[in-house]
């Protein structure tokens, strides 16, 4: 399964408490923190909501 590398690059302060809490959600603790998930079409919608927030790189390795 493919892995997306995902990066928090801005601040959810001032942005609606559904998107901070999908920031949450998806793992994130700090500014400027990579984390990395499979590509499902879950993961995909929350990194939809939050496109804005963070900075998302395809990465094509396999387990």
């Amino acid at each position: 399964m493919a892995k997306l590398r995902v990066t928090w690059t801005k601040s959810g302060i001032g942005y609606p408490k559904d998107q901070r809490g999908t920031i949450k959600a998806l793992g994130f603790h700090r500014l400027n923190q990579t984390i990395e998930h499979d590509d499902t079409p879950s993961i995909r919608g929350m990194l939809f909501k939050v496109k804005h927030l963070v900075k998302v790189e395809e990465s094509g390795e396999a387990e």
